[in-house]
């Protein structure tokens, strides 16, 4: 399952960057987020983030790793619990009015949750669809 998104922001690229280069943020702009905590680091690879989140009414947590963190460019997370991993991408480049900020999240499920995962094909669109939202008005909030 992969969701593509992209949001120009009237704002400049570093701005964008420490925002979103805090995972933390998604508390902000993610609907399914309740709350994401940094347990280790200081945001560069190898720093570790517990994401709490809703989905389809059922609560579950995910352990996210910053695999790639180039300033200014891009990050990739890599997010895993016992039925789903999660790799988060986002990537930045200026433009004239701002910055475009490209997001991608790709899961792979594990287990019996494969065999239910295609019927979740429209639940996740609508989540991205609502993500990017979020992420516009969080991102234009700066």
């Amino acid at each position: 399952m992969k969701l593509h998104k992209t949001v120009i922001a009237g704002k400049p690229l570093d701005a964008v960057f420490g925002y979103l280069s805090d995972f933390t943020t998604t508390t902000d702009w993610d609907p399914g987020t309740v709350t994401t905590v940094r347990r280790h680091g200081t945001g560069g690879v190898g720093t570790t983030y517990l994401n709490t989140s809703t989905f389809l009414g059922r609560t579950t947590q995910l352990t996210y790793v910053v695999r790639e963190f180039i300033p200014g460019e891009r990050i990739q997370l890599r997010g895993e619990n016992k039925t789903v991993i999660a790799v988060d991408t986002l990537t930045f480049r200026p433009v004239a009015s701002g910055t475009e900020v490209t997001y991608a999240a790709e899961f792979t499920f594990k287990g019996p949750s494969r065999l239910v995962a295609p019927l979740l094909k429209p639940a996740f669109e609508r989540l991205g669809n609502e993500a990017e939202a979020g992420l516009r008005e969080a991102l234009n909030r700066l």
